[in-house]
């Protein structure tokens, strides 16, 4: 597959954004908030085909016809535990959407995702979903999570990611050639411990504060 579903931010505030978040002294507070800043100039690309209708209203000053969204609902999963810290950037520009939750632990010896926890909306095959997860390191969790996903009759499906590695975006998409993945920023590689490098350490420790 070419990488023409593979959409990779250049944004100055995104950038600069990723960059303060990359130092070791940011603490957990300024680190959360500025994932949560991230995810929302993310989700404001990865939203841009969403469909319109004409609606008409009456301003204070006259009757006039204005664009509102046509659909599908949205839904936003985050991945526990880490995917959790870009909710609340997401539903500032889409409050209406669900959430569900997939959680994924990375076995330590083999990298493999391995499930812990599932639960999701019961109407989610209606609805365009946003997975979330601010890295990509392997591919393995991200590629996972959307094939549980699929078996739940998904059929739109965004994958969004504040760092990706080429490892990962090359296994995300093999795996599933047909979603979009919205990428903050690509960086060099994977480290023999399966970490983004230079990357910005563990996000889940960093937004939680569990070192």
């Amino acid at each position: 597959m070419s990488d023409s579903r593979v959409f990779i931010m250049d944004h100055p505030l995104i950038q600069h954004k990723i960059g303060f978040i990359r130092r070791k002294e940011t603490g957990t507070k300024e680190f959360r908030n500025m994932i949560s800043e991230i995810a929302m100039l993310i989700c404001y690309e990865a939203t841009r085909h969403l469909s319109l209708v004409d609606v008409d209203i009456e301003t204070p000053i006259c009757k006039t016809t204005v664009k509102e969204l046509a659909g599908p609902k949205l839904c936003v999963v985050p991945i526990l535990r880490a995917g959790l810290g870009m909710v609340e950037g997401m539903l500032n520009f889409l409050p209406s959407a669900k959430v569900g939750h997939i959680g994924l632990y990375r076995d330590p010896k083999t990298l493999a995702p391995v499930e812990y926890f599932c639960k999701l909306p019961s109407d989610l095959e209606e609805r365009e979903v946003f997975v979330v997860d601010p890295m990509l390191a392997t591919g393995g969790s991200a590629a996972e999570a959307i094939t549980m996903l699929k078996k739940h009759g998904c059929k739109k499906i965004s994958f969004l990611c504040v760092l990706a590695t080429p490892e990962g975006i090359a296994h995300l998409t093999k795996v599933h050639p047909d979603i979009d993945i919205f990428i903050g920023l690509k960086d060099e590689r994977l480290n023999e411990h399966g970490y983004i490098v230079p990357g910005l350490g563990d996000a889940g420790d960093r937004i939680f504060g569990t070192f």
